[in-house]
């Protein structure tokens, strides 16, 4: 990871567009290409940012950054305040909570939940970006990457895309579709992974638990 204190100032042109003013901020480009600008406000959510596939030209006092979308993000530095660069893990080490946890077990026990004749092939399937919840292989054999997370976000959709495009380099699986799967997506994620060619799936836990079938029902 590559980590910059500096006084620099942004241009960002895509689906919208934006400007960043002249401030001090923190500038991180992570392994898988990722760039982001910080500001020493708010929790982990950057002011800009241009995920993994991209392209950055760094010539020196601009950083030009574009992506397969023709996107764009400019970036200006005034002056340098640091410039550090450290290896960092590229696993992401984290501890599921209980409920993640227990969707991935499940689901990888019944994935026809997500989609009838699919079939589990290897949990925590490992990239180099780190592993993918699910590795699955449908009716038809093709191979199905499964992200899980309790309440699915935009984050979500971004972390599979990024597993996507390292699964597709690989001729064992190419071609290789997403599906992201939580007890609730929120609208803004369902959008995003329908941009991106992702299906999105909410899981009924009770369901999947077989909770409903302890219960009678009248008819």
């Amino acid at each position: 990871m590559r980590i910059l204190i500096a006084r620099c100032s942004a241009v960002y042109d895509g689906r919208l567009s934006s400007t960043l003013t002249s401030a001090v901020r923190l500038v991180m480009v992570k392994a898988d290409g990722c760039v982001a600008i910080h500001a020493d406000v708010g929790a982990y959510k950057p002011l800009n940012w241009m995920n993994a596939p991209n392209h950055l030209v760094d010539e020196g006092a601009v950083w030009e950054v574009t992506n397969p979308k023709g996107e764009r993000l400019t970036i200006t530095f005034e002056e340098v305040l640091a410039d550090l660069s450290y290896e960092l893990d590229t696993d992401r080490g984290l501890t599921l909570d209980g409920v993640e946890r227990e969707l991935q077990l499940l689901l990888a026990d019944h994935p026809g939940h997500l989609e009838p004749g699919l079939r589990c092939v290897q949990r925590e399937f490992r990239t180099d970006l780190g592993p993918v919840d699910l590795l699955c292989r449908d009716s038809e054999g093709a191979a199905v990457a499964v992200e899980i997370k309790r309440i699915g976000e935009i984050d979500g959709v971004e972390q599979l895309t990024r597993y996507l495009d390292r699964l597709q380099r690989d001729p064992m699986l190419a071609p290789v579709r997403g599906v992201f799967a939580a007890t609730t997506i929120k609208p803004q994620a369902r959008v995003l992974a329908e941009s991106r060619g992702i299906r999105w799936v909410e899981v009924d836990l009770a369901a999947l638990r077989g909770e409903d079938e302890l219960h009678p029902r009248l008819f």
